[in-house]
């Protein structure tokens, strides 16, 4: 099967030698999302509710580049800096998904790029839904 570089320039373009996400087949493969606004490509503000938004925000963005949405996202994984903020992520993301929930991770991490609270990366098969 070949390999398919996926690219929007509505999601933050890739900070290193990555594709934003890559189809093989049916399956698309979104790299590790932190909540850069993809216009400034600066960190979104401390905050982490705000975080987490931009983080989703921009997978959907990906994910509709690829032909899908976030329903579409069959495995997801967190990484969180505070497993303290685990409820906030549940509770935020039973506002942006509808179950069947993708099935999932959430990871404690020492840091992440660029002094991030929040990094997701994600399984999608568009029409999986």
């Amino acid at each position: 099967m070949r390999r398919e570089s996926i690219t929007t320039d509505k999601a933050p373009a890739a900070i290193g030698p990555y594709s934003q996400a890559v189809r093989v087949g049916d399956t698309v493969y979104l790299s590790g999302q932190i909540p850069l606004d993809p216009e400034t490509m600066e960190l979104v503000g401390g905050d982490i509710r705000k975080q987490v938004v931009q983080v989703f925000d921009n997978l959907e963005a990906v994910c509709q580049a690829a032909g899908g949405g976030l329903d579409d996202i069959v495995k997801l994984t967190i990484f969180l800096t505070d497993l303290g903020n685990f409820g906030l992520v549940n509770e935020l993301m039973s506002e942006r998904f509808q179950e069947p929930y993708p099935a999932r991770a959430a990871i404690g991490v020492a840091s992440l790029p660029k002094g991030a609270q929040v990094e997701m990366e994600a399984i999608l098969v568009p029409g999986a839904r």
